[in-house]
């Protein structure tokens, strides 16, 4: 499978800007075919493709029209049929599923073009390649759109204009809506350069201040601007904004004596009135989940009408690119930044597995993405002093992760102590636990002190927990709470200072239902728990934990065993292994001492015989069965995801078909 290195397009992205090719194509206000075409060329730098899509639909959704571009070639222009549009296109996606696949498209992404929060098209881009794209191109592909929606706009109003004929010649002015483009194409905070887009754009509307204020869904100011120091600035503007949101605009002719769209909230009328201003013209705009006003104000009478509303318009479709420009340069560094913490915890994960490994001789071993996930919970945690509670089946490696934290912890120089609190009775468990004072007990000769006192500055491992007597949960609660403790048949207290890691093989909620595990040593336990799956929900990990086991095994024995056979590896997938790692140990130590070091085959290992939900149970130690058997439990798993499955078995895709044609294996029907 061929993929796409997406790792250094933002870098390159922001040390040239591809698109300021794009402002004098916006600012002439071409036709939307030419603009895609300058589009898709400037767009190819960042976001390399094979075929780009535009999906322009009438403000009615009824129906649109289709631009496609293959290669250099012009923009091939055809009706778009709205029974054949992208659907679902509420939010940016990456496309698993693209048309085309006779023309190679196999992986692509779709982002909505929004004009005033209605959707006015869809722009893709498709590639030849697979998963050609990542999560952070989509913000590329935001910004792209975001051109593609002013230039819509522009078209729009361009259209209306011819048909009215009402466009006054100031809003035909190319030069100085260019430089307003210019003055906001690459400012990270229009806050900066506000005053700037005030005087640019008194040559289109001439006003006396610019205001722009966002406020989001409760009414609460997110951020404003204002074009002069001394602008009025009224914190009900963002009332007013909220409550005239649905409103296009509004213009006031006299401020003095014409009502507001809405009831006036406080003295937002008298505050301008007294600062001299008498009429004001009012945009609105959604971006993102805000509501975008941007108001201009006179000083003088009857200063806007109706003929300037596509002028401003215009304007505020410039203010809202260079903020959705600011809002993805944000989203960009968040991803940036996400997965730059999440490349650190990976290698992290790394060094302190090696570490483990070459300090302790315990193998951290595992390729699944449950196993990954859990070292990684584990890695996160380790570094604080928080309890934490290991839960899975037994065999499933809770010590070996509790070593993890322990050795990735702040204590790894400080003692590690194991105690399996199923292994002892309970006056025992007591008594190894907490200690004892000479004479406790008939046999206490002398003091002895617990694995308390021997894990201080260290941590201790209870394993099975739930098999704890509730009086002997009761002393360790004020373990945990108080961080103290008495030996048996002492009169005294003793300060601990232990970091606790407790597993457990049972649902401890259900204990704490039946009465037999305390509520609150339950909560304080569960503070951080760490889920880990069972191995046959982890099939990627058996052939690395049995390669790894066989090392060990080989290490110690006079005749180590070759290696695995084909139908060995087949047995041991398709195993549920219900001991887990334990029992996988276990079996390849006994398939060892049977093969006299030759290769280890199916029937060294003797495990149960299978079944696949047949009433006649097969024999597995029949290579062809146990192919079957194996293919058909990861078809299962992977929901007859058949490339998936391929990938989990280490197949192509043909050699998969081929053997599900040979095993008679087809999909069951859909409900």
């Amino acid at each position: 499978m061929t993929t796409i290195d997406t790792s250094s397009r933002a870098e390159a992205f922001d040390q040239v800007d591809p698109l300021e090719d794009l402002l004098p194509t916006l600012a002439r206000g071409m036709d939307i075919a030419a603009v895609f075409r300058r589009l898709r060329t400037a767009a190819s730098r960042i976001l390399p493709h094979d075929e780009a899509q535009l999906a322009v639909l009438t403000e009615d959704g009824a129906s649109g029209q289709l631009y496609v571009t293959v290669g250099d070639s012009p923009a091939e222009v055809r009706r778009l049929d709205i029974a054949e549009a992208i659907t679902d296109v509420d939010r940016p996606r990456l496309l698993d599923v693209v048309p085309g696949p006779e023309r190679g498209l196999q992986s692509g992404l779709s982002v909505p073009v929004r004009i005033d929060d209605r959707l006015a098209g869809v722009f893709a881009l498709f590639s030849r390649h697979r998963q050609a794209y990542s999560d952070g191109d989509l913000i590329h592909a935001e910004r792209l759109a975001g051109y593609l929606a002013v230039a819509l706009a522009h078209q729009a109003m361009a259209e209306q204009a011819r048909h009215a004929a009402v466009e006054r010649e100031r809003a035909a002015s190319i030069e100085t809506s260019m430089e307003l483009l210019r003055a906001i194409a690459d400012v990270l905070d229009i806050r900066t350069v506000f005053s700037r887009v005030s005087q640019i754009v008194n040559k289109l509307l001439p006003h006396d201040a610019l205001v722009m204020c966002f406020v989001d869904q409760d009414g609460n100011v997110i951020r404003q601007a204002v074009s002069r120091e001394d602008f009025p600035a009224h914190p009900e503007w963002a009332k007013i904004t909220l409550k005239t949101a649905r409103r296009d605009a509004f213009i006031i002719q006299d401020l003095r004596t014409d009502p507001f769209p809405t009831n006036e909230p406080g003295d937002v009328r008298g505050h301008l009135v007294r600062a001299g201003y008498r009429s004001l013209l009012a945009v609105f705009a959604q971006a993102r989940d805000q509501v975008m006003i941007v108001a201009f104000n006179a000083k003088r009478l009857n200063a806007f009408d109706q003929r300037d509303l596509p002028v401003a318009h215009r304007i505020v479709d410039h203010i809202a690119l260079a903020v959705s420009h600011e809002q993805l340069a944000q989203a960009a560094q968040q991803v940036a930044e996400t997965r730059a913490r999440a490349e650190r915890l990976e290698a992290r994960v790394q060094l302190l597995s090696d570490e483990l490994e070459s300090k302790s001789q315990l193998r951290v071993i595992g390729d699944s993405d449950q196993w990954r996930d859990v070292l990684k919970k584990a890695t996160q945690v380790a570094a604080t002093d928080t309890t934490v509670l290991l839960i899975g089946e037994s065999g499933t490696g809770k010590e070996v992760v509790a070593r993890f934290i322990h050795r990735a912890s702040p204590r790894s120089k400080g003692p590690f102590v194991a105690l399996n609190c199923a292994a002892l009775p309970e006056q025992l468990l007591e008594s190894e636990l907490f200690g004892y004072e000479r004479g406790a007990f008939t046999s206490a000769h002398q003091a002895k002190p617990g694995q308390i006192e021997l894990a201080a500055g260290g941590v201790l491992f209870l394993d099975e927990v739930s098999e704890m007597s509730l009086s002997a949960q009761a002393k360790f609660l004020r373990v945990l709470q108080e961080h103290e403790f008495q030996r048996l048949g002492a009169t005294r207290m003793l300060k601990t200072n232990i970091r606790v890691v407790a597993a457990t093989n049972r649902d401890l909620r259900k204990a704490v239902e039946r009465g037999t595990f305390r509520d609150d040593l339950f909560y304080r336990l569960q503070v951080f728990d760490i889920q880990i799956a069972p191995l046959r929900d982890r099939t990627e990990d058996i052939v690395p934990l049995s390669d790894t086991f066989l090392d060990e095994i080989a290490r110690s024995f006079g005749r180590p065993p070759a290696g695995l056979s084909k139908d060995a590896r087949a047995a041991l997938l398709a195993y549920q292994w219900p001991g887990n790692v334990r029992e996988l140990r276990n079996a390849l130590e006994r398939a060892a001492i049977l093969c006299e070091g030759g290769l280890i085959h199916a029937e060294h290992l003797a495990l149960p015989r299978l079944s696949d939900s047949s009433p006649v149970a097969e024999d597995s130690t029949n290579l062809d069965t146990i192919e079957r058997l194996t293919i058909a439990r990861i078809l299962r798993e992977c929901h007859w995801n058949k490339t998936r499955a391929a990938r989990r078995l280490g197949l192509t895709r043909t050699k998969l078909y081929f053997r599900l044609k040979k095993y008679g294996l087809e999909e069951p029907p859909r409900a």
